[in-house]
């Protein structure tokens, strides 16, 4: 699978056709779909759609949660998260655009925890790829792909969405 090529509206198509599966399966009653800044907020934004979820999109930025400060510095672009006062008890979808080593998921569902303790949360990812390093896995994904070392995949949009891979600076 050439990453360079993914047909985005048909992974999008396939992500909500899986996750009214696990709405069903789970028996999520009236879901919080919540979209982690930028490329989880644009998939969100189409899965509410497509999912006809009546609640308002929830937006989750979590650079106060992240846990390379030290590494990559504090985002100078931080804008508030946009969630409900009381998550507790609530099901809730949480979106992004592409998972891979699982620290931006631990970040999110703490700030989410913050918030209060939710029923349940579903993990949906437009693209998951290699290189976990912690425990966390999406409930579902639109498509899974292995790059080559010193690799990233990124996400730019929102009009068009498109996918492209690029070299970590540093990386041989």
């Amino acid at each position: 699978m050439n990453p360079n090529h993914i047909d985005i509206p048909e992974l999008i198509d396939q992500l909500a056709d899986r996750l009214k599966t696990i709405i069903a399966e789970r028996k999520l009653t009236n879901p919080l779909l919540i979209g982690i800044r930028t490329g989880g907020v644009w998939i969100a934004e189409r899965l509410h759609q497509k999912l006809q979820i009546q609640e308002p999109l929830g937006l989750l930025d979590i650079s106060f949660y992240r846990d390379d400060f030290s590494q990559i510095g504090m985002n100078p672009k931080v804008k508030p998260s946009q969630l409900p006062p009381q998550l507790e008890g609530r099901d809730i979808i949480l979106i992004d655009d592409v998972f891979y080593t699982g620290r931006t998921i631990r970040a999110a569902l703490n700030e989410i925890f913050d918030y209060g303790r939710p029923n349940q949360v579903v993990l949906a990812v437009l693209i998951e790829r290699d290189g976990r390093q912690i425990p966390l896995a999406p409930d579902c994904a639109g498509i899974r792909i292995a790059l080559n070392p010193g690799q990233r995949i990124k996400l730019t949009g929102p009009e068009p969405l498109s996918v492209h891979v690029e070299l970590v600076k540093g990386a041989a």
